[in-house]
């Protein structure tokens, strides 16, 4: 792992909440970061081993938390739409019913990503209040 890397990696393992690029750079200037293509580059890398995954709907990243995740064929997380916590869960039934599916229709699943939206337990207990 470079050092760009592992710093950016660090950073998202520390604030275990989803961080945009230009968020990831601002963290890491004094570090030597000047340039958004330096935290993208490092980004790209921990994605192909399976160690940051990227968000689509918040258009922002999260450290992997499950260890050989790049062998999963299925990542899946919950969003808290107060608290914007992010938490990751293995799908199995969901990716056997997408396996399948898609076995029906002649379709060969390279990677899916499941995000589901709604309140963390924390928060639904003070909507609730």
């Amino acid at each position: 792992m470079t050092r760009n890397q592992s710093l950016v990696l660090n950073a998202l393992q520390s604030d275990r909440q989803p961080a945009s690029a230009y968020a990831l750079l601002d963290k890491l200037r004094d570090d030597g970061f000047r340039a958004p293509l330096q935290v993208y580059r490092a980004l790209e890398k921990l994605i192909e081993r399976g160690q940051v995954h990227r968000l689509e709907s918040l258009n922002a990243f999260v450290a992997c938390q499950h260890e050989g995740c790049s062998s999963h064929a299925t990542a899946a997380f919950l969003i808290c739409e107060h608290c914007k916590s992010v938490t990751e869960f293995d799908p199995v039934r969901v990716r056997r019913a997408i396996a399948q599916g898609a076995k029906e229709l002649g379709f060969s699943v390279r990677r899916s990503v499941i995000e589901v939206e709604g309140n963390c337990s924390a928060c639904e207990a003070v909507t609730d209040s």
